[in-house]
């Protein structure tokens, strides 16, 4: 009997072996994207003010960039323990500088931690209305908050709770209240979560949320990260940064989303941003997950910015656009352009104002 028991448990030791060494290299292979890292310079110069990361930038069509710095998430490294800030930006400016904007309203700034960010115009009475998800205390909710130009502020409106939007990424505004987030992780556990990425569990999700109604609009997601609106509102597109590609969805009456593509980008790709004239998207993108997750200063992530032509076409073209080894820009999550600028983003590090052109 006990001769067999340590065959039984050998042979189970030899299965979790089996197990944990297909999912180290599925993580190092496939899921991390661990690569070369292409070199592909702009003519780029560090933003003022911005030292410890804008992991979202979005820019109206009128050159007003909004950035959201200073995210402390979970596993990645953090050089201050400073609230995050909210920041707005002028691309019309002969020298755009990011001035911070005050934040009114009953919000607690202490433990403000701002993560994806969207805009909402209403064309009605052009206000605008800025979407920030935030993780008070690791935890995750949405502020909206109303701009005020004049007055360089964001004026607190509402703070948005519910049991599905757990793990909150990034989000999508599409009404004054109305909005689609990506969820990033299935568990509130770490390791739990941690373990359905070896596994490659397509978990995920994205929601929509309306003041009458929070329900899940589309699944099968390996880790749901940037969300974006094509320019006429018709299409969705999600990174899904673990599976590697771009999902394309279709909205439908009733906010419902129909899958219809998947383009594959081969990298780590964190927040969409969709010029407005072309419709062309552009995603800050990890190339090197392993160096992203396990951070050396020696020898630091890279980033690199892809550009999706004709994603719904049937043969959308994807480009390099920038591409640097970590010694200019570590961990780029954001790429967002404006008439011939390019302002990208990272999850820890500094931001940069390039030139296309």
């Amino acid at each position: 009997m006990a001769t067999r028991k340590k065959v039984l448990i050998s042979a189970a030791v030899a299965a979790l072996a089996a197990f944990i060494g297909h999912a180290f290299l599925r993580v190092k292979n496939v899921s991390l994207a661990s690569r070369d890292m292409p070199v592909k310079h702009l003519s780029c110069h560090y933003l003022k003010n911005i030292d410890y990361g804008a992991e979202d930038i979005t820019i109206l069509k009128d050159g007003l960039a909004f950035l959201s710095t200073g995210l402390k998430y979970p596993g990645l490294p953090q050089f201050s323990d400073d609230p995050g800030k909210m920041y707005s930006l002028d691309l019309l400016h002969p020298k755009p500088t990011p001035v911070e904007l005050q934040i009114r309203g009953e919000l607690d700034l202490g433990t403000f931690n701002p993560h994806g960010i969207s805009v909402y115009k209403d064309e009605t009475d052009d206000s605008v209305y800025l979407f920030v998800v935030n993780h008070p205390h690791h935890n995750s909710q949405v502020e909206i908050f109303r701009f005020v130009e004049d007055a360089g502020a964001l004026v607190h409106l509402k703070t948005v709770t519910h049991p599905l939007l757990h793990s909150v990424n990034d989000i999508v505004a599409v009404g004054t209240e109305h909005f689609y987030a990506t969820i990033d992780n299935y568990f509130h556990n770490h390791a739990l979560s941690f373990l359905t990425v070896l596994l490659g569990l397509p978990w995920c999700n994205v929601v929509y949320y309306s003041p009458e109604e929070v329900r899940v609009a589309a699944d099968g997601i390996m880790s749901g990260n940037g969300i974006n609106i094509s320019p006429d509102k018709r299409y969705i597109y999600v990174s899904d940064i673990m599976d590697h590609d771009v999902d394309v969805y279709e909205r439908r009456d009733g906010e419902q989303l129909v899958y219809v593509k998947s383009v594959a980008v081969g990298s780590l790709c964190d927040n969409i941003e969709v010029d407005h004239r072309t419709g062309d998207l552009w995603l800050g993108c990890h190339p090197n997950g392993m160096k992203f997750a396990s951070f050396n200063p020696e020898d630091p992530p890279g980033s690199e910015v892809l550009r999706i032509k004709n994603i719904l076409s049937d043969q959308p073209v994807v480009t390099l656009e920038y591409g640097d080894d970590g010694h200019e820009l570590m961990g780029s999550s954001v790429a967002a352009p404006y008439e011939g600028k390019l302002l990208i983003g990272s999850v820890f590090h500094k931001a940069l104002c390039c030139n296309l052109k």
